[in-house]
């Protein structure tokens, strides 16, 4: 199929991005790395009337450390994270999560921003970001907004950033001194959308864990946080009969008002197996399997 008709405009500053915005209101679209934004336009999902090529604009770009935190550019492309000595450094979770992320190509134009933005719930960066507890910076003609990553993606595709409001960066915390991470989905093939996945992020406390992150993806509307698991496993030495008790621990959790999400060819007793699945893989490597999994 072909993409309705539109106008396209690529300004040089933010200034004119939220002039255009407040010209144009629903009718605009950003475009940064395109690969959801271009398909959504040629299956006529979307119809805009104007594009706002945003890539240009150098203040977007960039990975470095800004006051204390690893700040990564809403124009980051996927690859240039993966290949970020400061970022496997630093964040090491999304160093491991990157290449799970669809296929080269697309990682080679694909943007951070454009992840966040998104919300989709099957994408890796929204789930990082909650388990790094990190914060999307948003800037609009108000000024800047710091939106912590759990007070960000309120449903499905739906996100707390305002109208005329864009992402410009992301803040995460350093790694601290014993911190461990792990990543880990399942999908069909690789490249296809996670059935389900786990972003993890905990600091080790000689056999024990502290600061336990368990944010899935591919499970519920949004990404999602197991925070009675992630309590469950607090300050208790890991070994095997722990986390298959936790696994448990997490089949419970998602139960109730916090079922997941069944699709086309999962249903909602499948990824409850496959999120257990998961947390055991994900945590026992991290705590004891290869470097590429501990910080």
């Amino acid at each position: 199929m072909k993409s309705p008709a539109f106008d396209y405009i690529k300004p040089r500053s933010l200034g004119q991005v939220f002039d255009l915005l407040a010209e144009y209101g629903d009718e605009a679209r950003l475009l940064a790395g395109g690969q959801t934004l271009l398909a959504t336009l040629n299956m006529r999902l979307s119809e805009p009337s104007l594009l706002i090529d945003i890539n240009q604009i150098e203040s977007l770009k960039g990975i470095s450390v800004v006051d204390g935190a690893l700040r990564i550019g809403a124009l980051a492309r996927h690859a240039e994270i993966e290949a970020s000595a400061l970022v496997a450094h630093h964040a090491p979770l999304m160093s491991i999560a990157a290449p799970h992320i669809a296929h080269r190509a697309i990682r080679n134009r694909g943007t951070l921003g454009g992840s966040l933005a998104y919300a989709d719930p099957a994408a890796e960066w929204p789930a990082c970001a909650l388990a790094l507890d990190a914060t999307i910076i948003a800037r609009s003609t108000e000024g800047e907004r710091r939106i912590p990553a759990a007070q960000f993606f309120l449903d499905l595709y739906t996100t707390a950033l305002r109208p005329g409001e864009i992402i410009v960066a992301c803040d995460i915390p350093l790694r601290v001194q014993g911190g461990i991470h792990g990543f880990d989905e399942l999908a069909r093939r690789h490249g296809d959308y996670a059935i389900a996945g786990l972003a993890f992020a905990a600091r080790r406390n000689g056999a024990a864990l502290s600061q336990v992150r368990l944010s899935f993806l591919g499970l519920c509307s949004t990404p999602w946080r197991a925070t009675a698991t992630e309590r469950f496993l607090e300050d208790k030495p890991i070994d095997d009969a722990l986390l298959e008790a936790a696994g448990l621990k997490l089949s419970e959790e998602l139960s109730g008002e916090r079922e997941p999400l069944a699709d086309l060819t999962n249903s909602i007793s499948t990824k409850r197996h496959l999120a257990s699945v998961l947390l055991r893989r994900v945590v026992k490597a991290a705590c004891f399997g290869t470097p590429a999994q501990q910080a």
